[in-house]
Parts: structure tokens; C-alpha cells; sequence
């Protein structure tokens, strides 16, 4: 894990921006960054999702940056934080699930699944920008009955929605258990691993897990 000084180079409406960093700072899809801004006298850090990358340079982040942060301010980093997502070379048929939010968590899977030739089907409820058109967009309640097509599965989460993505997968979540799926479960991180608070503890198969740094991906067969 690494620190260096970044910058915002760009906000966007929906509220993502572009970040410059070094290029060993720059998050894989599903690990974060923790970000402070220079002379902000906020006591935590801002957990930044990557959303699209654009290595050497930097990359753009998920939506969630602070409103006070403005173009050009210095940020303070460090990261990459955490396990992120693992995209088998094998996979033809992935399957991107955004359970509850916007796609962007999960859209910096995509261009490594085309150049690997695979299809990709993401099922979203949220307004999506800025996809390639082979991609094809299915609502979040047909997944179950197409979860079974895929041979890879990435889900983004919220920690407090996870009982009702079980409820939704039912017994698809069988045939989960049978391929790759791994999900990334979003919750509030303030330590970034360092300091074990408990902020984001997770239950797994009778364990206690902190998102923060055992995941915050982690294998859907495993919640």
C-alpha cells in the first residue's frame, strides 16, 4: 500500500470525477482509495471506487466525491486498499449485476471482458451512460432466471440490502455456487483497514470480517 499526492482534475454531474495519480495508485475494479483533500479539517477520508481507468495517468471515480471538492485541489491518497474483483480468462459469458446503485463500481470490468471476447449482460435498474452498445441491459429482477447463462458473475451491493439480493437469487444462488460469482458489499470504511474499528464488520459462515480489508469483494457463495 502506497501514499502520494494526487489531483482532481475534473467533476463530473453525476458526481464522479477524474483523478491524476501515479500509476501504482491507481485502484483495480472493486478496490478503493482513501483520499483527504489538502486543508480540509474533515477527519475522515473519502473511500474513492474506480469506475473507468486510464493508466498511466489515473482514472475516474464512482460517484461520492465530497460537494466542497473543487478542480485542481490537491488530494492526499493511499492504496490501492482491499481484495478487488478477479475476471477468469476463461469467462465468455459475465453476468454485471448493480443490485442497488449505478453500474460505475463494476464498469472498469467490461473493456477486460471484450478484448477477452466475452458477452456481457448487465442487469441494472439505475440510468446508464457511457457503455459500449454490445453490451446488453436487463433489469435486476430477471436475474434469476439469467444468472444460470453466466460463467462469471460481479455484484455490487450495499451491506444493508444484502438479505434482499438472497431473496432475489433464491435458488439461482445455487447455481451460482457451481461458477465464479463474487460480489463487492459497499458499506462506511473510515479506517481503510488500519485500525480494525468494527465499522464495517461483516458476518461470513460464523466469522466477523472487515469489508475494508478482507474485501470488499468477497465470494457470493460465501454470504
Amino acid at each position: 500500500m502506497k501514499t502520494a499526492k494526487g489531483k482532481l482534475a475534473e467533476i463530473y454531474l453525476d458526481g464522479s470525477a477524474r483523478i491524476i495519480c501515479p500509476p501504482d495508485l491507481i485502484p483495480a475494479p472493486g478496490q478503493y482509495l482513501h483520499a483527504h483533500a489538502d486543508g480540509s479539517d474533515l477527519p475522515l477520508p473519502v473511500p474513492l471506487f474506480p469506475s473507468l481507468l486510464f493508466p498511466p495517468d489515473g482514472f475516474r471515480t464512482a460517484p461520492g466525491i465530497l460537494p466542497s471538492w473543487q478542480p485542481g485541489e490537491t488530494l492526499f491518497l493511499r492504496g490501492p486498499i482491499g481484495h478487488g474483483f478477479s475476471l477468469p480468462p476463461s469467462a465468455r459469458k459475465i453476468a454485471l449485476v448493480a443490485f442497488d446503485s449505478t453500474p460505475a463500481r463494476l464498469q472498469g470490468l467490461i473493456s477486460p471482458a471484450l478484448q477477452q471476447k466475452a458477452e456481457v449482460v448487465l442487469f441494472c435498474d439505475a440510468a446508464t451512460a457511457d457503455l459500449p452498445e454490445v453490451v446488453e441491459i436487463q433489469p435486476v429482477k430477471t436475474l434469476p432466471s439469467n444468472l444460470p447463462w453466466a460463467d462469471y458473475a460481479a455484484v455490487d451491493v450495499d451491506r444493508v440490502s444484502l438479505n434482499q439480493l438472497k431473496e432475489l437469487l433464491g435458488g439461482s444462488g445455487k447455481a451460482a455456487a457451481r461458477k465464479e460469482a463474487q460480489v463487492l458489499i459497499r458499506a462506511t470504511m473510515p479506517c481503510g483497514g488500519i485500525a480494525d474499528c468494527g465499522v464495517c464488520a461483516l458476518t461470513i459462515r460464523h466469522d466477523v470480517r472487515m469489508i475494508c480489508k478482507d474485501g470488499p469483494v468477497f465470494d457470493l457463495t460465501d454470504i
